[in-house]
């Protein structure tokens, strides 16, 4: 079978993603470790936790990366089964709690993907945003419902 011409793959974003996700994982894991180097409990606390968010981010969207860990394709599959706004609240809060254990920019910095991911699922959860032609017409539906209400009230407040 001969083919038509050089093979060019899809130059999609979408195969990028992945590769830039890990990426945000491994600095968040890397920024727990440095935030691990210290006397200070807090500190240590957050760092523990910032490396226990790369390993579940890792799990729960990146689970080929963990290919060796039995259960994480079960850990994926549950993961996949949340509904977008439940993967945002959940990223979200557990970027959250490194910072307010110990605000620094270590912290800040580290948990910057596993926040931005919970916020790309938050957007994704609330929709596509809507035409103006269509918000128009809603708009102008209600502007007449009201002044129908409104003209109703007067006429019964004149008999």
């Amino acid at each position: 079978m001969q083919s038509s011409g050089p093979f060019h793959p899809p130059s999609c974003a979408a195969l990028q993603c992945p590769q830039v996700l890990a990426k945000g994982i491994q600095a968040c894991a890397i920024s727990g470790l440095w935030n691990c180097v210290t006397i200070n409990p807090l500190n240590i606390a957050a760092g523990v936790w910032m490396m226990l968010n790369a390993f579940v981010l890792f799990l729960c969207e990146a689970p080929f990366c963990c290919q060796f860990i039995e259960f994480a394709n079960a850990v994926a599959a549950r993961a996949d089964r949340l509904r977008a706004w439940q993967k945002a609240a959940f990223y979200c809060s557990m970027a959250v709690f490194p910072v307010i254990l110990s605000l620094t920019l270590t912290t800040l910095l580290g948990n910057a993907i596993a926040f931005a991911t919970g916020v790309l699922y938050g957007m994704s959860a609330l929709g596509k945003k809507g035409d103006a032609i269509s918000y128009a017409r809603i708009h102008q539906q209600q502007k007449q419902m009201d002044e129908e209400k409104l003209t109703g009230s007067l006429e019964g407040q004149a008999l």
